[in-house]
Order: structure tokens, then sequence, then C-alpha cells
């Protein structure tokens, strides 16, 4: 298969994540965009451009349906991630999934565009990732989980099976969510939480087992 040329949105630790990615398959970086006009790019190689006049200045001389398109934005900016995919996909880039040959996905889950598998992650049986999602190094997400746009599995997290998790919500590292639970949209759960109860949208919530300590100021442009 040809290498295929990819541009990234946002140049901080997560693009370092995925340039090694698209590199184990064979592609290439070719530009870095960040709205951060102090943020150097990582590599002499590849130039970065700044906000939307930067990126419209590139787009004035290149075509991007020669392209593919990645977000790359971790932490608990899912919403803000689907935004950027949105625009990217407006302007005629590709988002295609990126799985690490490392990643197991079974053959009957359903992935949108733009969702990540980063190393060791493994999606179930009849799991469904909405577009935008990351399931981080080594995490998992089981059987019949179902998870919405912009969703974040954080390293060696664990989603047990039949688990739902509303757009935007971040699990964070090492979390456990048992079976059957449900999260809401745009929350935060805890490195190292046990969560055994369903969780309402906008909170953030941490311990063993998980409780709301209180609510999620950045899901209030949400409601």
């Amino acid at each position: 298969m040809a290498a295929r040329s990819f541009i990234f949105w946002g140049g901080a630790g997560h693009a370092r994540v995925l340039r090694d990615l698209i590199a184990l398959l064979g592609d290439e970086l070719c530009a870095l965009f960040d709205n951060d006009a102090a943020l150097v790019s990582p590599w002499s190689t590849v130039p970065i451009h700044h906000g939307a006049q930067g990126f419209a200045a590139w787009l004035a001389a290149n075509d991007a349906a020669q392209f593919h398109a990645a977000v790359a934005i971790g932490g608990a900016r899912g919403r803000e991630r689907c935004r950027i995919a949105t625009q990217l996909q407006a302007a005629g880039f590709a988002l295609p999934p990126l799985l690490h040959p490392s990643a197991v996905l079974a053959a009957s889950a359903r992935l949108g565009a733009a969702c990540q598998l980063l190393a060791a992650a493994v999606v179930g049986s009849d799991a469904t990732l909405a577009r935008g999602v990351i399931v981080n190094t080594a995490a998992s997400v089981d059987h019949e989980c179902e998870l919405g746009e912009g969703v974040h599995v954080a390293p060696q997290a664990t989603l047990c099976g039949c688990v739902s998790v509303g757009a935007g919500t971040l699990i964070g590292p090492g979390a456990v969510i048992v079976p059957r639970v449900r999260i809401g949209a745009d929350v935060i759960v805890g490195a190292g939480s046990v969560v055994t109860r369903d969780l309402p949208d906008g909170v953030i919530a941490w311990g063993a087992p998980a409780r709301v300590m209180r609510d999620n100021p950045a899901a209030a442009a949400h409601s």
C-alpha cells in the first residue's frame, strides 16, 4: 500500500505519539497546525502553522484531498477534538481511524471516523466507538460497550462489558468501570478510580468506589 501523507492539528505530546504510530504504518507527517502561536514543531523537517490564518495560508498552497488528517489532542478535550475534526473534514481532509499494529480490534466492533487505538489497546466484540474516540496505551474496552463522540479512555483504563460512556468524557489512567455502568457526557473519572454505579453528565468523580466530588466546569459550554 502506498504511503499516506498526513497533517496533524495539535503539536504537543499527543502529536509525538501519533507520529510514531503513522510511521509504523508506513505513512509520513507533512505539517502541523496548532492554535498556540508560541509552540515550536518537535521536528525540524515538519513545519508548524499557527491558528486559522496559518491553516488558511497552507490550504491556499495545497490540495487537502491529497492528505489525510488526525487531531493530535488528548486529555479531556474530546469536544474540541471533534469540533476540529469537523472543520478538517469540511476542508476536504480524510480522517481515517488510526490503529497501532499492536492494538486488538474485534471483527464485530465498529469505529467512527478519527478514532485512535494506541499501542496494546483492546476493543472487544460488538463495541461501538463514535467519532474521535481515543483508546490509549494498553486500555481495554470490552464487549458491547458504547462510547460517544470524543471519549478518551486513558492508558491502562478498563471498561468491562456493556459500559456506556457519553460524549466528551475522560476515563482516567488505570480506572476500572464495572459492567453495565452508564457514565454521562463531559465527565472526568480520576486516575485509578473504580466506578461501580452510574455517573450523571458533567461531573468529576474519583475514588474506589468512585464518588461525585464536584461539577466539571468545562461541561457548562456543552449543556
